[in-house]
């Protein structure tokens, strides 16, 4: 057992008088819409579609900056990159781009497969996919998509937390049925479900866990394959809502940490109390 007079192991990150980072706004600023994201359109920043894949040509995307398209090599063992087009296999990650596009459309969108043809994959291949964006410092991830396999419980929150440290925006759709589901039950990620209504920068904070915050994804429509459109529902089309407010944000308060942002969503949702336009 330490001397009572032993420093605790984290007590030299606080020596020295240090001083915390000046904020990043000054803190008499009021956080209404207008300050967060006013006239901001999403330039400047990355952010990954982690999902079936993107249409670039569709109308609503526009264009995909890169990415990568990944899947599980039975014979090795191993997650493994495809050459050749990182077309989409399905349509979800093309509605996903598309949605936010629409709130961001000055940002860099880069394409993550990780899922096939019917709109299933492998966890390994998904943390895969996460561990790639986090290396190739993409800031915004929108994670349509989720694993409830226990297994993957430990790997998942672990990756979870290191893109919150380094300062990268984990956005992730809660599960449509309700069941555990990881990376978005994780605290260090946004946790999204559907709401009614088609505005795209109209969202509810919810202080309740397991889901964080609530934004349009019933009965909506998005964009989808084959330069398509189509109405739908889910959890998986209000998340990129979110990703794509916090992806505007963020062009305008480059810097901005996880725990920043939510506080700023917070302040700005629908609900917030005395919330200002």
């Amino acid at each position: 057992m330490p001397p009572p007079w032993a420093k605790p192991a984290w007590a030299e990150q606080f020596d020295e008088g240090a001083l915390a980072p000046a904020p990043l706004f000054p803190l008499a600023t009021p956080i209404t819409r207008e300050w967060a994201w006013g006239g901001a359109t999403g330039a400047g920043v990355k952010v990954a579609v982690i999902d079936s894949g993107v249409d670039a040509s569709h109308p609503a995307v526009g264009s995909v900056a890169g990415g990568v398209a990944l899947e599980y090599d039975e014979e090795s063992d191993t997650v493994k990159e495809i050459e050749g087009p990182h077309d989409d296999l399905f349509g979800h990650g093309t509605a996903c781009a598309g949605i936010i596009r629409r709130a961001s459309p000055e940002a860099d969108i880069y394409s993550i497969r990780v899922l096939g043809q019917n709109l299933s994959g492998k966890g390994v291949v998904f943390a895969h996919g996460l561990r790639w964006a986090m290396d190739h410092g993409i800031q915004v991830a929108n994670m349509s998509l989720s694993t409830s396999k226990r297994d993957f419980f430990g790997q998942f929150h672990e990756l979870a937390d290191e893109a919150y440290f380094r300062g990268m925006m984990l956005v992730s759709a809660i599960n449509n049925i309700k069941m555990p589901s990881y990376p978005s039950e994780y605290s260090s990620v946004f946790s999204v479900a559907a709401h009614v209504g088609d505005d795209p920068f109209r969202f509810d904070y919810n202080p309740k866990p397991p889901v964080e915050f609530g934004a349009p994804g019933i009965n909506i429509k998005v964009p989808w394959a084959d330069g398509t459109d189509i109405l739908t529902t889910g959890n998986s089309f209000a998340a990129p809502h979110m990703a794509g407010i916090i992806t505007r944000i963020l062009s305008k308060h480059p810097g901005l940490t996880p725990f920043q942002m939510k506080t700023i969503l917070a302040a700005t949702a629908q609900n917030a109390p005395g919330a200002a336009a």
